[in-house]
């Protein structure tokens, strides 16, 4: 202890020397009071547009066609030019990929290295950084996010499961400082996931795995949010409101294939506030208690939900259907457990206390049981979604796969409706056989017959579908 000279660093009553002791910097230059290390401080909100003024047209439900993410992506782009100090979107090398490339239009990626002419949208100062290194888009983000700043991480759904310890530390992060009270609210950590497990027929079954979202949902119900919009406007909604929320961990999950458009802007912004809700245009109920329920969450879930109710109004007209979307994944747990969830007696307006629910869900079907479990009618609840089963496939033939395509959706309402296998016992065979058929010309032509990619949604159907 001698060696460190302690008789040259304090004086005889122990106090360190005056010329030592104002050495360590004051006031906000101290590593506790740094702005750039709490950087809520510096926070400034985004500049954003007018997120409506994106949206596509739906006169109908089902009239239209969009692919969702690129509508995102003409949102994105004008938020990256009104906010060139504060806002970056990252990925690895997947913005074109999932449809956000509308963003070039007005920056390119940064690249500090040396520039080639056969390069395309890159410069030293571009607002999107691509790596292809999951974990090192996380490392950036997190860091643009604690001094100060805004960001939006674009990842195939699969892939994402690279952060998952890094997502675990900074949501363990969120819970901790929020009771903070020195402690200012950063910019959520926003994820946007597509290129997701349902069409995947270029890349196959390792492309296919949803099982991000379960892990998300493990950390506390007052950091994390979980989204799955049905379509391109309620995507638009969906963003706008992740870009202006702090303190959270934002999971969007989003098509980028051409999909139907199902709700007009104003019908999408009241569903999102909702963030569950029953189509009262896909349901024929009419304020009566329906026979049965069918939910979904998820792009294709809806779809193949919407096509099940067309063939059920067809060959079954007098069972009562009613229709509840979710959007707001968390709206399924109890007000008690997140400060999203339904109250009972919300939950069970939507989906009934003793009537079957078949629930078509994105990912793994567990996840739906584990958040509804308390509820009234679980009993009564069945759940379709991914099962761990795919290939490089058609993605009509990856529902069928997993047993979430339409006709295993009509089967599953005959046989758990009370008394309807025994008059529907012909509606179930040819729903059994449609589905070989479909197989078979997959099979035979490597594609999906017509009558599923032509199929539209009856109001707005032009011609065609199946009988």
């Amino acid at each position: 202890m001698r060696s460190y000279r302690p008789e040259e660093l304090f004086d005889e009553n122990g106090t360190l020397v005056p010329e030592l002791s104002t050495l360590p910097p004051t006031g906000e230059r101290r590593m506790s009071a740094n702005l750039s290390a709490n950087g809520g401080m510096r926070l400034k909100d985004l500049d954003l547009p007018d997120f409506r003024s994106y949206a596509v047209d739906v006169p109908a439900p089902g009239a239209t066609a969009a692919e969702p993410t690129r509508v995102l992506g003409t949102f994105l782009r004008d938020v990256i030019a009104r906010n060139q100090d504060r806002f970056r979107l990252l990925g690895p090398d997947e913005t074109t990929s999932n449809r956000l490339n509308a963003v070039f239009d007005v920056t390119d990626r940064v690249f500090s290295d040396k520039i080639l002419a056969t390069d395309e949208h890159i410069a030293p100062h571009g607002r999107v950084m691509e790596v292809l290194s999951e974990q090192v888009i996380e490392g950036w983000l997190e860091g643009y996010l604690l001094t100060g700043r805004h960001g939006f991480f674009n990842c195939y759904e699969a892939f994402i499961h690279i952060v998952d310890s890094m997502f675990n530390q900074h949501a363990k992060w969120l819970k901790v400082t929020r009771a903070l009270p020195w402690r200012r609210p950063i910019a959520s950590l926003n994820y946007l996931l597509s290129s997701h497990v349902w069409r995947q027929d270029q890349n196959g079954f390792s492309h296919q795995d949803p099982g991000f979202i379960d892990h998300v949902v493990n950390k506390k119900a007052e950091v994390i949010r979980v989204y799955l919009p049905p379509d391109a406007n309620t995507l638009l909604s969906v963003a706008d409101h992740c870009l202006r929320s702090r303190n959270y961990v934002n999971v969007i999950v989003a098509g980028k294939q051409m999909e139907q458009n199902w709700l007009s802007m104003d019908e999408a912004i009241v569903h999102c506030t909702r963030g569950a809700s029953i189509w009262k245009w896909a349901s024929n109920d009419e304020g009566n208690k329906p026979d049965v329920v069918l939910a979904c969450c998820g792009d294709v879930p809806t779809l193949e939900t919407l096509a099940a109710v067309d063939l059920l109004r067809r060959h079954l007209p007098d069972i009562r259907v009613r229709v509840v979307n979710v959007v707001d994944l968390m709206r399924l747990q109890p007000d008690t457990e997140h400060p999203h969830g339904l109250r009972d007696r919300d939950f069970d307006a939507l989906f009934t206390t003793d009537k079957p629910v078949i629930f078509a869900y994105h990912g793994y079907p567990s996840l739906i049981h584990r958040l509804a479990y308390r509820r009234k009618n679980h009993p009564n609840l069945h759940v379709r979604g991914y099962r761990e089963e795919g290939t490089t496939t058609t993605p009509f033939d990856m529902v069928m796969l997993n047993d979430l395509d339409r006709f295993h959706l009509v089967m599953d309402v005959i046989d758990r409706v009370p008394g309807l296998r025994e008059r529907a016992g012909d509606v179930r065979q040819l729903m059994q056989d449609k589905r070989l058929e479909c197989r078979v010309y997959t099979r035979q032509y490597g594609e999906d017959a017509p009558e599923i990619t032509q199929w539209v949604w009856p109001n707005g159907r032009r011609e065609g579908g199946y009988e």
